[in-house]
């Protein structure tokens, strides 16, 4: 039995034959509109990770300038510290010097609360990413040791605000050996 009635039904129809390249290119652009779709959605994921990452960041390090200009402040204070008669019998003096310890303690402390911490101690390794080497000298301690903070560094999260100025150990004896400082 033939299908004369409906010819668009026969697939040996010349019409469905005509039909065939027109569906591959229907089913062609279906799956360049798929492929566009699934790209745009997969770029606004990305926008979105990328802004919230943004949004974190800026969270994390809107102190950085900030914590920046303090850094003298708590540098000035430690340098009074340093430079104080730590054996005076004048009780004003002591009263003093107790003061600008809290007074550092309290501001070292804050600086901890926001995230900024005080990097560089005597006895780390040598780290050019927190470090700054102003000299190496021959030391008993290992190469590539800090041996002397001339000044303390700070770090706000993963970031270097301030690098630690520091005296690296060249090795033991007087020979000094070669380490690798540079930053």
């Amino acid at each position: 039995m033939t299908n004369d009635a409906e010819p668009h039904l026969d697939p040996e129809a010349p019409e469905a034959k005509a039909d065939a390249p027109q569906a591959l290119d229907l089913e062609a652009e279906l799956a360049k509109a798929r492929d566009d779709l699934l790209r745009a959605l997969a770029e606004a994921e990305n926008t979105r990770r990328r802004a919230e990452r943004q949004v974190q960041d800026a969270r994390v390090y809107a102190i950085d300038r900030f914590a920046s200009d303090l850094l003298p402040v708590a540098d000035t204070l430690s340098r009074a510290l340093a430079a104080a008669p730590r054996d005076s019998a004048d009780d004003s003096v002591r009263t003093l010097i107790t003061g600008l310890e809290m007074t550092e303690r309290s501001l070292v402390d804050t600086f901890a609360r926001h995230g900024l911490k005080r990097v560089g101690a005597k006895g780390e390794t040598f780290d050019p990413k927190i470090h700054q080497a102003v000299a190496q000298a021959p030391s008993d301690q290992p190469a590539g040791s800090v041996i002397e903070v001339m000044q303390p560094g700070y770090m706000l999260g993963d970031r270097t605000v301030r690098a630690a100025m520091v005296v690296v150990s060249g090795g033991g004896g007087g020979a000094t050996q070669s380490v690798d400082i540079t930053v």
